[in-house]
């Protein structure tokens, strides 16, 4: 994929509208842009900067970029300072206060970028400069940076008027050109800014591998007591969706709501709700489809947010036990530091004077929220689970979280907002979910229509997906065919093993075949992840997906080690290994990594390769012989580069000869056997070669020179006695020892000459014949830093 760089393009189309649009001094209006980015607002306004500090132009205008909150200032300011080179401009400050700003402002006719926070433009307002060459560029430009009408309040003491905090901006900087950037824009957003200059989808955003796809689940027929109140639910959004024109509709909407809530906070509801949210969460960790069990559930308030979490507790009462991560779970030092333990659910909210003493004790202080924070965005950390109600439904990125629950009337931008909580980049993480208990799907295409997702392809529903499982296991059902697989649907758990192992052989026939079942069972298992708890689905098709994918798991382990896959086989799998005794293949793929990543000599033990000789699947065997090679090899590199070059050279070769098989030798035993046989001997070769050094009387440094020497004068065709080489290659590990004992030696260019002035000397002392003295520098230098890289 060629990358599109659509943050610079959206920058670029900015510049253009801010040259055409600035107004002259002292005209008293400024131009009004909008640019909508879905993804990456902060690297768009860095790129917008930056040709605006560029531009002759407009000859280094100011810029001021202002957030609505304190975290999102901080973030910014974190980038903006990062870059001032990157922007053109030594002064990209973080201002503290108002009065800072204005002396900033007037004590400078151009330049300077400042961040700032729109709570800073209060009622108590003057001119900060009426300069026209300021450049205004405001984040999350659909919240408080649009409120510039009036607001009256009638008091005892009589009528008040008051503005917004965009009002004070924009009689604060009167001439200055406001550019206003965010992912949902409003109505006012409109108003005050201007028609869209540059909009950048969530479609655009996954295709440029930015954010990843959405799906939805709707699941709000389970839990919904009856037809009625589904229709409540339709009648509260039409009513909700004029919400806002006067006092009367608000009034009704307000009206609305309280109904609402009463039918969503039914207590035999919550209990359905609970124990379908209970079923569905373990689903789908059951089956692998979370990628680190992260998620977050959204409650219409804090009342039903408390009793739906009381049901799920006496569901799940160890859900409520204080532990630091899940069993098995390895922990860094510095992460047994960060880590703090805590129960695997909690709610975040904040607490009231009027909440119970329970509820106001479980909600926790200001602090203690900002720990639930660090310890939620924590992929490791036991705090799984968040019951949330308006916190981190914005601004709250947590990657690794990939499902949300949604049982909440949320509408236009925030529930764009909210859904965005689940499209975040994550290694391994290719969808997020929403699953709905509300029904939202309505008012949901109505948004995703709005803020530009292109006829709805970002945003499917499960139902595409089960028919994704049902078209590859039709595919993976034609290729078994002729493959019978009685044993393991219907023997022991030996059987079932052997079973396995001889599908994983039966799909590495020829390599074209095997390609394309890790394909199709690629596209299963995705599909399958989001689908897990659909009823559409019979128990009969989930036991031949979990069939396939233990295949899978197992040719993803021959081939490519410890990986996601390895996590993706049922339980029903790991079970019939841990009660097979013996297996031939099966127990060996996975137990080889654990143990050679403990102990890699254990790599070159007759016993590692003895175990290998007994499985009697050729093409199995041939793919642990490959893996072994592979590792040997990379092991044998680190003390002698020259001789590993020259064995995965061979190893390459011997690998095309297999992959180029055909049909008609994919089942004949003798040519797989005789191509396994050749795997073996290069290992044995291999083994040999490294110990080597012993029978030469010299240490495996040496002959690592040695061999750099011999290389060398066959290369150029002559010859040079053994013993001289012997002798020639010991004098140089003594003067590489000599400037190694300089801890920086391979850095420094006067060590590095030292060095190689030596090897000359030595060279003609011990008649080397003349061959290209940088020639020979280069490789032992680079065998000498590689003995230094590994001894570490």
């Amino acid at each position: 994929m060629v990358p599109r760089y659509p943050q610079y393009y959206a920058a670029t189309k900015l510049l253009k509208s801010i040259k055409r649009n600035m107004r002259p001094q002292g005209s008293g209006k400024g131009g009004t842009y909008f640019g909508a980015t879905g993804s990456g607002k902060s690297y768009t306004m860095l790129y917008l900067t930056r040709l605006l500090m560029r531009d002759k132009d407009l000859q280094s205008p100011t810029v001021v970029l202002i957030s609505d909150r304190t975290d999102l200032d901080d973030q910014l300011a974190g980038q903006f300072t990062n870059a001032k080179y990157f922007i053109g401009d030594d002064q990209v400050i973080s201002v503290e206060s108002r009065e800072d700003l204005k002396s900033y402002l007037q004590n400078r006719k151009s330049g300077g970028v400042f961040l700032t926070t729109i709570q800073k433009f209060n009622e108590n307002v003057d001119l900060l400069t009426d300069r026209n060459n300021v450049i205004c560029i405001s984040d999350e430009a659909h919240r408080s940076q649009t409120n510039l009408d009036q607001k009256i309040k009638i008091t005892k003491d009589g009528v008040e008027k008051k503005y917004g905090f965009a009002k004070h901006l924009h009689k604060s900087l009167p001439n200055a050109t406001y550019i206003g950037f965010t992912g949902t824009p409003v109505d006012a957003t409109l108003d005050v800014f201007g028609e869209v200059e540059d909009a950048y989808t969530m479609i655009e955003a996954v295709y440029d591998e930015i954010t990843v796809r959405i799906v939805y689940e709707g699941r709000a027929a389970k839990v919904n007591l009856n037809e009625t109140k589904l229709h409540e639910i339709e009648e509260y959004y039409k009513v909700c969706e004029t919400a806002g024109a006067n006092e009367y509709q608000i009034d009704e909407s307000k009206r609305a709501v309280t109904q609402m809530e009463v039918i969503l906070g039914d207590p035999k509801r919550l209990k359905l709700v609970a124990e379908d949210f209970v079923e569905h969460y373990e689903k789908r960790i059951e089956e692998g489809a979370t990628i680190k069990g992260k998620a977050m559930f959204v409650a219409a308030n804090r009342h039903i947010a408390y009793d739906l979490y009381k049901e799920i507790i006496a569901l799940r009462p160890e859900w409520a036990e204080v532990r630091v991560c899940d069993e098995g779970v390895e922990l860094t030092d510095k992460e047994k530091k960060e880590i703090k333990p805590m129960e695997k659910i909690k709610m975040v909210m904040t607490r009231t004077k009027d909440d119970s003493k329970e509820l106001y004790d479980l909600l926790g202080t200001k602090e203690y929220r900002k720990e639930l924070d660090r310890q939620f965005k924590n992929e490791k950390s036991n705090f799984k689970i968040a019951i949330v109600v308006d916190m981190w439904l914005t601004g709250f990125d947590v990657p690794s979280l990939d499902t949300i629950y949604i049982d909440k009337p949320i509408q236009q931008h925030t529930l764009i907002q909210t859904i965005s909580r689940v499209n975040r980049i994550y290694e391994g993480k290719e969808t997020g979910l929403v699953v709905d208990y509300f029904g939202i799907k309505s008012n949901l295409n109505v948004a995703m229509k709005k803020y530009g997702v292109v006829e709805g392809e970002n945003f499917n529903g499960i139902d595409k997906a089960v028919v994704i499982v049902k078209d590859q296991l039709d595919l993976l059902a034609k290729i078994f065919y002729k493959f019978d697989n009685t044993a393991y649907f219907h023997g022991t758990p030996l059987q079932q093993l052997q079973c396995l192992n001889q599908a994983a052989e039966f799909v590495q026939q020829t390599e074209q075949l095997e390609k394309r079942f890790m394909a199709i069972t690629k596209k299963l298992r995705s599909a399958y992840n989001l689908c897990v708890s659909s009823e559409n689905i019979s128990q009969m098709e989930r036991d031949y997906i979990h069939y396939y994918l233990a295949i899978r798991s197992i040719i993803h382990k021959l081939t490519k080690g410890d990986a996601p896959d390895t996590a993706q086989m049922n339980e029903k799998v790991r079970q019939m290994m841990e009660e097979a005794l013996i297996s031939e293949g099966v127990e060996e793929v996975f137990k080889l990594d654990k143990n050679d990543s403990k102990n890699n000599a254990d790599l070159f033990s007759d016993e590692y390769l003895a175990k290998i000789n007994k499985i009697k699947l050729p093409n199995t065997k041939i793919k642990l012989l490959q893996k072994l090679l592979s590792k040997a090899i990379e092991e044998f590199k680190k003390t002698n580069k020259i001789q590993g070059v020259d064995f995965s050279k061979r190893f390459k070769k011997l690998l095309e000869q297999y992959n180029e098989r055909k049909d008609f030798q994919a089942l004949q035993s003798d040519v797989l056997d005789d191509v396994a046989e050749q795997f073996a001997d290069l290992f044995g070769e291999l083994m040999n070669e490294r110990d080597s050094f012993k029978d030469l009387g010299i240490d495996y440094e040496e002959k690592a020179f040695y061999d750099i020497l011999k290389a060398i004068s066959e290369k150029h065709e002559f010859e040079y006695p053994h013993g001289k080489l012997i002798k020639l290659s010991q004098e140089i590990k003594s003067i590489i020892a000599d400037k190694a004992r300089y801890t920086d030696w391979s850095s420094r260019d006067d060590i590095k000459a030292e060095l190689k002035v030596d090897l000359i000397l030595t060279l003609a002392e011990n008649d080397y014949p003349p061959v290209p003295k940088d020639e020979i520098f280069k490789e032992i230098f680079e065998q000498a830093e590689n003995f230094k890289k590994y001894r570490a």
